[in-house]
């Protein structure tokens, strides 16, 4: 569990930049594209962390956190619903208005080479969360301060979070940001990632609604918008 106890520094925003982008139904949209000051030193430049402005967010602007997956955002992987949550996020933000925070948390925070690691268990029976014990690893390494602090530089401290899952809420919350509804997001069950997601349901208490897998489309979530409690994604 990451160590919400010790003080963090405040980020500035250091570039604000517009960035055409085509979204996955074909659309193009244009968001400013934020990098930040104020990163601990030593920070690695592979982990920097990004934020894109969709429109004019208004006070309690839609936030979607979303910690960085190579195999789901760029090569369309089907073992998780990583991708297909990045493109509806980004969908809705381009239409509604949004932040999209980008954090560089490959494998929910082990890395890319222990993420596949974990795969291979995971073939041989091994769930999401086991694989990561199997391998002396967290079952989430997330830290969500610097999503926290980002925020705080772009002017909000008030969110409506895209997401089911209650420790993003929860760590959110401990860094300062009022989540003022938890909106939640579909669920992108196939035959390749219904186990995964049955297992962040019943391990880590996400609030999806996973359907038998082949379902086709997105199934809504379940879950009352509003508190940790009632029901709020990855």
């Amino acid at each position: 569990m990451p160590d919400t106890g010790r003080e963090r520094p405040r980020l500035s925003v250091r570039t604000s930049v517009s960035v055409p982008v085509r979204l996955r139904d074909g659309r193009e949209t244009t968001p400013s594209v934020v990098s930040f000051h104020g990163l601990p030193a030593g920070w690695p430049v592979d982990k920097e962390p990004l934020a894109l402005v969709f429109g004019t967010p208004g006070p309690v602007p839609l936030v979607r956190v979303h910690s960085e997956c190579l195999t789901g955002d760029v090569f369309g992987s089907l073992r998780c619903d990583c991708g297909p949550q990045l493109a509806e996020a980004m969908a809705r933000f381009a239409d509604e208005g949004g932040i999209l925070l980008y954090l560089r948390q490959e494998g929910r925070g082990i890395g890319l080479y222990n993420k596949l690691d974990a795969y291979a268990l995971q073939d041989t029976g091994a769930d999401t969360f086991e694989a990561n014990r199997m391998l002396d690893l967290p079952d989430d390494a997330r830290d969500y301060w610097v999503a926290a602090a980002a925020l705080q530089a772009l002017g909000h401290t008030e969110v409506a979070l895209v997401s089911n899952n209650p420790d993003k809420q929860r760590q959110l919350t401990e860094h300062g940001i009022t989540v003022v509804e938890a909106v939640p997001t579909g669920c992108h069950v196939n035959p390749f990632n219904d186990r995964y997601l049955r297992a962040k349901v019943d391990q880590a208490g996400h609030r999806i609604a996973v359907e038998a897998a082949g379902t086709a489309g997105v199934v809504e979530a379940v879950g009352t918008v509003g508190t940790v409690g009632e029901g709020a994604l990855s």
